[in-house]
């Protein structure tokens, strides 16, 4: 076994909701992602690709400006399956880190849209990124993402 998985690129990235609603008004009005469709999924295929014992679900896209596609769904059954850590240190914990051209500003429309910023952006000390600038914050059902404004 030579250890390559044949990954070409990251397609996508998804996240389990509570409200598919409440997940595209985050996404498009305060991160400034498009909505691009809406659906909904279930089934056979569904159960058996994920595991998931009735996997009804709703679901939407939206992308990025930069057309990275962010996938949401609200399955029918997630009240009953738990929830994610909701520390950013938990084991099993993950994080989406988005590029802003100012975090100031960016950090304000999160806020201005009811969302909460977890700590202080602060720069990176020492490393191939020093100097970035960095942020986390608390999208809807805890989904943390970090913001990173490159230097310029």
């Amino acid at each position: 076994m030579d250890g390559d998985a044949g990954v070409i690129a990251v397609d996508h990235t998804g996240f389990s909701v509570a409200s598919l609603e409440e997940a595209i008004q985050f996404w498009t009005e305060a991160m400034g992602f498009g909505l691009v469709r809406q659906g909904e999924m279930g089934g056979e295929f569904l159960r058996e690709a994920t595991g998931v014992d009735d996997p009804r679900c709703r679901m939407a896209l939206v992308t990025a400006p930069n057309g990275y596609p962010i996938e949401l769904l609200e399955y029918s059954t997630g009240p009953t399956l738990g929830q994610a850590p909701r520390s950013t240190g938990a084991i099993g914990a993950a994080h989406i880190a988005l590029t802003v051209a100012d975090i100031r500003i960016a950090i304000a429309r999160i806020e201005k849209a009811g969302w909460a910023v977890k700590g202080s952006p602060q720069p990176i000390p020492a490393g191939p990124r020093c100097g970035t600038m960095v942020a986390y914050i608390s999208g809807p059902d805890g989904i943390t993402i970090e913001l990173m404004q490159p230097l310029v």
